[in-house]
């Protein structure tokens, strides 16, 4: 099998967890293509870099020849999955559904091959299932077996309500894979669950189970929470340019090699290197750069990738922003904090009112923006550079109270 071990490489880089590596290799050694299931409930209208993990490494399986299925949820989407959540999520409605599915598909092939993935939407096999055969699909299962599921267990223990229909969107999931016949699934970490049902009802109808691989959640702004538009932390990958390049450079240096590993599309050597020039003397600010450059010439192409370097150069370099500068993490409710008040806190001004007249002079950049609101409101998952005047600057994440 060593010669599948540049292929296994690259499917495992940046991975959590494979399952089972040595089945993985059986299906690589057979030489046929496999079929490489991901699927997306289309809960929100945009796609932002968390949800491109996944994408970027089906991305890899169709380097190495393989057949990408793209599954749109449009029935499980109905159910709304509750994985990692502590109360049951509101289902969408068809119309919703059918909206955010549209813009799915137009979002995917900035990273995709189009003629080389197959969009599927569940609706086409669950909704012939029908009542009977919902019915037998569910006594395969029993509740205790959902109870295992982390969060089930946990709601349960806590006197929260699980929905019946709840327990029926892992048996969902997992009769997609029968029904595309997948040979590997991917997912997230907090889709354990949901993935392993997969194999269970595929050797229930006698299917060899497919291989899970489990990518980590991607970290937002903040550093600490899942990239969410709930928690305000993302980067849309519909964002102008200059937004996705500002926000890159934002994050802190030690989040930056996160994002490489699970984002670039560059070699695993050409990242090792980058990072040992960074501890070798090398300034982090240029990577983050070369991270940012990649990422907005997949979303919207190379030369509005220059624009941003150029825009970036200009507003921050010309501006003499130092290699290094403080940081803070400040802890704010839903209200969130003024930017006053960061200021003052951050020690880049002496106090709230000084804070006020420096805005109304216009000697206040947030991410190299000019700011005259006084009275703006910052919130939790941001990551922010802030600058008073020529020489005060300072890098600020705001983390939510909990």
């Amino acid at each position: 099998m060593t010669e599948f071990a540049d292929a296994l490489s690259l499917i495992k880089r940046g991975s959590e967890e494979l399952l089972l590596e040595s089945e993985m290799l059986e299906k690589l050694a057979s030489g046929r293509p496999l079929r490489v299931k991901a699927g997306f409930d289309p809960t929100a209208p945009d796609l932002h870099l968390g949800h491109t993990v996944l994408i970027n490494k089906l991305r890899h399986f169709q380097e190495l020849g393989h057949h990408v299925m793209f599954l749109i949820g449009d029935f499980t989407g109905l159910i709304g999955d509750p994985s990692g959540k502590n109360a049951t999520r509101p289902p969408l409605t068809r119309e919703q559904i059918l909206e955010n599915a549209r813009t799915y598909q137009e979002q995917i092939f900035k990273v995709l091959d189009s003629e080389r993935t197959e969009i599927c939407f569940n609706s086409v096999w669950m909704e012939s299932v029908g009542a009977a055969g919902m019915i037998r699909l569910a006594a395969q299962q029993t509740v205790a077996r959902m109870l295992e599921r982390d969060d089930f267990a946990k709601r349960y223990a806590g006197g929260q309500p699980i929905a019946i229909h709840e327990f029926l969107y892992p048996l969902c999931q997992g009769y997609d894979s029968v029904a595309m016949r997948a040979d590997v699934e991917l997912g997230g970490t907090d889709q354990r669950f949901n993935l392993l049902m997969g194999r269970e009802l595929q050797k229930h109808q006698g299917q060899k189970p497919q291989c899970v691989l489990m990518m980590p959640l991607l970290e937002g702004l903040d550093g600490v929470n899942k990239m969410s538009k709930s928690l305000g932390n993302y980067i849309g990958i519909n964002e102008p340019p200059f937004e996705i390049f500002g926000k890159v450079m934002s994050i802190s240096d030690d989040l930056m090699w996160r994002y490489y590993e699970l984002l670039s599309f560059r070699s695993s050597e050409h990242i090792n290197g980058l990072r040992r020039g960074a501890r070798e003397g090398a300034n982090p600010r240029d990577a983050k750069i070369l991270l940012a450059q990649e990422l907005v010439a997949r979303f919207h192409g190379a030369a509005a990738a220059d624009d941003a370097i150029r825009d970036f150069l200009a507003r921050f370099q010309k501006g003499a922003m130092p290699d290094k500068m403080p940081e803070f993490e400040f802890v704010v409710d839903e209200l969130g904090l003024s930017l006053p008040q960061v200021l003052k806190q951050a020690g880049l001004t002496g106090s709230t009112s000084e804070a006020l007249r420096m805005i109304e002079q216009g000697g206040v950049r947030l991410n190299g923006e000019r700011i005259t609101d006084k009275g703006l409101s910052l919130t939790h998952g941001e990551a922010l550079v802030l600058q008073v005047g020529k020489r005060k600057f300072a890098r600020v994440v705001l983390k939510a109270l909990i």
